[in-house]
């Protein structure tokens, strides 16, 4: 234990790090806020330091070693069954090792003496041996532990649950809808899109996709699978006694205050049914333009597309590249009382003012292709199809560009230009596509360096050398993150769009009527100045500093 009295302020005003006036402003609004804060926190929280400086000063003058927590192997489960969280969290401790000797103890505020001593007379037979930790660090520990015991409990109250009632179909109360609630916070928390349920041979799995990327956020017990499964298939409004085919279905829950509606997807695996459930945010303030990711280049060819009078406007990507969300995005754009806009989505996953929004049904007959037949008697301006699949649906959307009405969709497709010989594949003929068709955007979404680990890097030359014709050279500045409690360790934070865009000129129009193949289109436009490939705009970011060279190349293929 450090048994020496020292005062934050002191020591600060000492090493230059804070003024007088800085240390006296400090104690006032301490005591404004009725000592809820402590003083370093509202140091670093007016900007006179960074936690980083504190811990450094702090680790000098007290001859305490900084610890990166993260490197260590910490047993969670010893720790919440050993230590209560009350008297960890006033000391801003994490016990993160034993031996014969000491409890290790890492903390951010080693001059907390009164807390520290309530840690070490948890186990009074040894003393700790203090570390310094930063303190985001050690609330993510802290939340970690806090989650566990939850769960533990939770799982706890299932299995008796099971036991004693079996599975309970009504009322949130129930131990296995606290569990749901408990997945489903966690996710939303790290800002997740998509909570995976999977079973295995022994145990369940539970990962969330983050910025494009799937951690790992629960390993439970096989036990407790079929409660769990079951329950959210109830909420789904699905067959719960069906297990052999995929099924889909759709909820709605109040988390923390917020409404959500969740997307469900079960398939069938050797364990069990795999459950996706895609999370929407009904508050999900929509995306400007501007704030899609284009460049504005793309921009301006975009706002240009988007508010052609007619034809066939395709957003193509793979599943998962936003292509929807920027669908929506060119819809608020050009929505107004003077025209009107309809849309076919299977599902409707955000409500639009002024737009008449349709939810696909197949099972009763109501299809893409019959939707777009139906507007066509509804006097629109400007069609949206969620998704053109088939022949029908492909069909349909060129027969209403034709006739004069600007339709909006998306193709899965890995290009701007690898759309014409698709729609070729699914029959529709060249000619037709060469009339209806007025542009065609390629685009993925990159995760972006997270902000606050950001820092510089030096690129490896191989590295470089791979990417030097997209427009980076030795003078560029590369960023990285560095991982935080922020990003989860990750180095990213938030996605961005990378883009591409083919308009559809005269030539190309003559050029797909005369059905010529992907390279002969994408040699003229290259030629033409008409197209860039997507890889050019992800290096425009990474000379930015949003992303990394890394990211551009595991999302865009090289040309």
């Amino acid at each position: 234990m450090i048994n020496k009295k020292v005062r934050l302020g002191d020591l600060l005003l000492d090493n230059g790090l804070i003024t007088l006036e800085q240390l006296e402003y400090a104690l006032k609004k301490q005591k404004e806020l009725g000592y809820t804060k402590k003083l370093g926190e509202i140091f670093i929280s007016e900007g006179y330091l960074t936690q980083k400086e504190l811990l450094k000063v702090l680790s000098k003058q007290l001859n305490i070693e900084f610890i990166d927590l993260y490197g260590e192997v910490i047993d969670f489960n010893a720790v919440a069954a050993k230590y209560p969280m009350n008297i960890l969290k006033a000391a801003f401790a994490v016990p993160f090792k034993e031996d014969e000797d000491f409890i290790y103890v890492a903390t951010s505020d080693p001059l907390n003496y009164d807390a520290l001593e309530a840690v070490e007379r948890i186990v009074p037979l040894k003393p700790i041996k203090v570390y310094l930790a930063y303190q985001d660090d050690i609330i993510v520990v802290h939340n970690r532990i806090e989650t566990l015991k939850k769960t533990r409990e939770l799982i706890a109250e299932v299995k008796h649950e099971l036991q004693s009632e079996g599975l309970k179909k009504e009322g949130e109360d129930s131990a296995v809808m606290k569990l749901i609630f408990l997945i489903i916070s966690e996710a939303i928390k790290k800002r997740a899109s998509d909570i995976h349920i999977e079973p295995e041979e022994h145990e369940m799995m539970v990962r969330s996709r983050i910025d494009g990327m799937l951690i790992e956020n629960f390993v439970f017990d096989l036990g407790i699978y079929n409660a769990l499964s079951s329950r959210i298939k109830l909420l789904g409004n699905i067959d719960i006694s069906e297990k052999r085919v995929p099924q889909d279905g759709r909820f709605s829950l109040t988390i923390d205050g917020k409404e959500y509606d969740f997307r469900l997807s079960t398939t069938p695996t050797i364990f069990g049914e795999s459950l996706v459930m895609r999370i929407l945010d009904r508050q999900k303030v929509l995306l400007k333009l501007e704030d899609l990711g284009f460049v504005n280049e793309n921009l301006e060819k975009f706002n240009r597309l988007i508010k052609s009078p007619y034809g066939i406007l395709l957003i193509t990507g793979p599943t998962g590249s936003g292509k929807t969300t920027t669908l929506y995005a060119a819809l608020n754009e050009i929505k107004n009382i003077s025209n009107k806009v309809m849309t076919a989505e299977d599902p409707v996953e955000y409500r639009l003012p002024l737009v008449q929004q349709i939810q696909v049904n197949e099972g009763i007959g109501l299809t893409f292709a019959s939707a777009i037949k139906s507007f066509l008697r509804q006097d629109p301006d400007v069609i949206l199809i969620g998704e053109i699949r088939d022949f029908e649906t492909l069909n349909a959307a060129a027969q209403a560009a034709l006739t004069g009405h600007m339709v909006f969709s998306t193709l899965h497709t890995n290009d701007a230009p690898g759309a014409i010989p698709r729609m070729i594949q699914m029959g529709l003929k060249p000619y037709l596509i060469a009339d209806a068709l007025t542009g065609i955007v390629g685009q993925r979404l990159v995760r972006k360096v997270c902000p606050y680990c950001k820092h510089e890097v030096k690129l490896p030359s191989s590295l470089l050398d791979k990417v030097r014709e997209y427009g980076v050279n030795e003078e560029t500045v590369f960023y990285a993150g560095e991982g935080c409690s922020q990003c989860d360790f990750s180095g990213y934070y938030g996605r961005t769009m990378v883009s591409e865009i083919l308009i559809v000129d005269e030539h190309i129009t003559k050029l797909i009527a005369e059905n010529a193949n992907k390279v002969t289109i994408m040699e003229y436009a290259l030629e033409s100045n008409n197209y860039e490939p997507m890889i050019f705009d992800g290096m425009r970011k990474v000379v930015e500093g949003i992303t990394t060279v890394e990211e551009i190349l595991r999302v865009i293929k090289e040309y």
